[in-house]
């Protein structure tokens, strides 16, 4: 395998569902490094996503700030987190935090088939543990730290598929050992991911429109209360305000990739106020639009990555 990519993306490229579209690693060996500091993202934003694979970051320096479903809290340098799979989550940073992190397939630990996968593996991808914490105030949580920083040395260099399957099993057998998991109760969780998955797909096919809270809940088939605490509780942000959010940055493609006006960008994406639109704007983006347009032509960028910010409804 050649020498470690390091991933200099714009923006986080997902789904419908939030799902990370990129490939990590190839499937003889579904392992990726990423050498990355958060300076690398537009607006030092890792916006909300998901994948099938393991996640472990170690914070090399500065500070993040972590939102994990519900959960929001700042990890600082040498500090270090395992992300389970299929975890909604999102990171950004006011400083150049340095933030080396790679991901893996459960599989790349053991056979799926097999009594290693069944006894150690399983338990986590049905557990309830969204994530875990690792500093130095516990002896193993610093041994695991050591071997994760072992780990990201060795990627840093022309990978060795062997001393990096090693290097894996060393650290989920730390884990297994220290970290006890408990079961989640799929039916409920199922079924509001997939009536939010509902709504938001909604919001994507129809942000256009003048559309209201009723309208998404409705495509959820729940109520507007019920609407409003999946989207809090996930996504940590209204209904309306995931729509605003989501016109906001489809007005930000069109900025970057379009001549087109403002005043008929804030129509395109649903806005029937142009003042409104531009003061949401500079609101999430800290630019005008007209700012913003100069600015992505000197960059050359055309992703872009909106944060949930509350903005207020007009």
């Amino acid at each position: 395998m050649s020498q470690i990519e390091k991933k200099k993306l714009v923006s986080i490229k997902t789904d419908d569902t939030l799902m990370e579209t990129a490939t990590h690693g190839t499937h003889l060996f579904p392992f990726r490094f990423y050498d990355e500091n958060m300076s690398d993202f537009d607006f030092n934003c890792i916006d909300w996503h998901w994948h099938a694979e393991f996640e472990f970051v170690y914070i090399e320096a500065g500070m993040v700030h972590f939102h994990i479903g519900e959960k929001n809290f700042d990890l600082s340098k040498g500090q270090g987190i395992f992300i389970n799979s299929r975890v909604l989550h999102k990171m950004h940073s006011e400083n150049n935090a340095a933030i080396p992190n790679f991901l893996f397939l459960p599989s790349l630990i053991a056979p799926t088939e097999s009594l290693i996968y069944q006894k150690f593996v399983l338990p986590f991808l049905n557990a309830s543990l969204d994530y875990y914490i690792f500093s130095s105030s516990q002896e193993w949580q610093e041994e695991i730290l050591s071997e994760i920083q072992r780990l990201i040395q060795l990627s840093r260099c022309e990978i060795n598929e062997l001393q990096i399957s090693v290097q894996i099993q060393k650290i989920w057998e730390l884990i297994t050992s220290n970290v006890v998991c408990c079961p989640k109760i799929q039916s409920m969780n199922s079924s509001s991911l997939a009536r939010l998955q509902m709504m938001m797909q909604f919001i994507h096919l129809n942000y256009t429109e003048r559309i209201s809270l009723s309208d998404i809940a409705k495509a959820g088939n729940v109520s507007t209360s019920t609407a409003l605490n999946l989207f809090r509780n996930v996504l940590n942000t209204s209904p309306v305000n995931y729509l605003i959010c989501y016109r906001l940055k489809e007005a930000a493609l069109l900025l970057s990739n379009t001549e087109k006006k403002v005043s008929a960008i804030s129509i395109d994406t649903g806005f029937s106020n142009k003042d409104y639109f531009c003061r949401s704007f500079k609101q999430v983006y800290s630019l005008t639009p007209s700012e913003y347009r100069r600015a992505k032509k000197w960059e050359g960028g055309h992703d872009t990555s909106t944060s949930f910010i509350s903005i207020s409804e007009k």
